[in-house]
């Protein structure tokens, strides 16, 4: 599949980005789609990639940005808007007759979940799987990016503690460069994969005590692991002034860490790209500076 053409959305952030360098890497064309022009978008085009502007919440938008395309990558942040999202994706692909859509999902997803966010994106993987158009799921645990989320990491760096009320759930952080070298894979070589639904996991399945241990390791200070109560998380992320919509999911998928829906280790990326992803550790390690105070 050669010199075949990908759509990358949330081209800006760390999976599509990353996505984008393995595509272009492989010698393939990449349609990069983000919503506004600025210095990361100039960095992807100076790389190779064809910048689409646009907004997936606008049919036309999507149903030009798939012209020409083969395969395309779904990202969609947290927001209550992802089923309408993935409608019209799910129409524009199927009308331009694409050979994979690989979905990002989440690992909380459910009819039933608590999350309004995780029960959006059980209804989009429907929508997928009823249009017939050939799609492969990704069901991420949480990314080690979270790590460096504000609201997290400034209480490693300023207090030297992790305070997520998470209780003694394990999950295996997953790094964004390890799902977007799937991520590629997939798009270029998916006949193996359609009608596939994975989840994504690092190799290391720790608890956040033992995270907290890992990020004192590699920044040479003291890290604990000391959670918060419900309501002092609810009080804790309001301070940032996160959407509200945003704050009921993570509320939501606290109580499903406790029990274990975040569990598992990888079984997927290393048997598909030959590479198996990287331990918290090394990506503390990468990121360094970050959790340094």
């Amino acid at each position: 599949m050669q010199g075949r053409k990908y759509l990358v959305t949330g081209a800006t952030g760390k999976t599509g980005t990353c996505a984008i360098r393995h595509l272009l890497n492989k010698g393939h064309a990449v349609r990069a789609f983000i919503q506004q022009q600025d210095e990361r978008s100039e960095i992807l085009e100076d790389d190779g990639a064809e910048i689409f502007v646009g907004d997936l919440l606008d049919k036309d938008d999507v149903s030009r940005a798939m012209k020409g395309i083969s395969g395309a990558y779904l990202y969609y942040p947290v927001r209550p808007d992802y089923v309408q999202v993935a409608a019209y994706f799910a129409d524009a692909a199927k009308r331009a007759s694409l050979e994979v859509v690989v979905e990002m999902s989440q690992i909380s997803v459910r009819e039933n979940s608590l999350s309004h966010a995780a029960r959006n994106h059980w209804v989009a993987e429907r929508l997928f799987d009823w249009s017939n158009v050939p799609t492969v799921h990704l069901r991420p645990t949480f990314f080690s990016e979270s790590l460096t989320f504000p609201w997290v990491l400034d209480q490693i760096v300023k207090e030297n503690k992790i305070t997520l009320p998470y209780g003694s759930g394990r999950h295996a952080p997953i790094a964004a460069e390890d799902q977007a070298r799937l991520i590629a894979t997939l798009l270029t070589q998916p006949s193996d994969h359609i009608g596939k639904t994975y989840s994504l996991h690092g190799p290391e399945e720790l608890g956040h005590a033992q995270i907290a241990e890992e990020i004192s390791s590699v920044v040479g200070r003291t890290i604990t692991y000391s959670p918060s109560t419900m309501m002092e998380y609810r009080k804790h992320l309001q301070t940032y002034n996160l959407p509200a919509f945003l704050i009921q999911h993570f509320m939501a998928v606290a109580i499903d860490y406790q029990n274990g829906i975040f569990e598992g280790k990888d079984e997927i990326i290393r048997e598909v790209t030959g590479t198996p992803p990287q331990t918290v550790s090394e990506f503390v390690r990468m990121n360094k500076q970050a959790f340094m105070a």
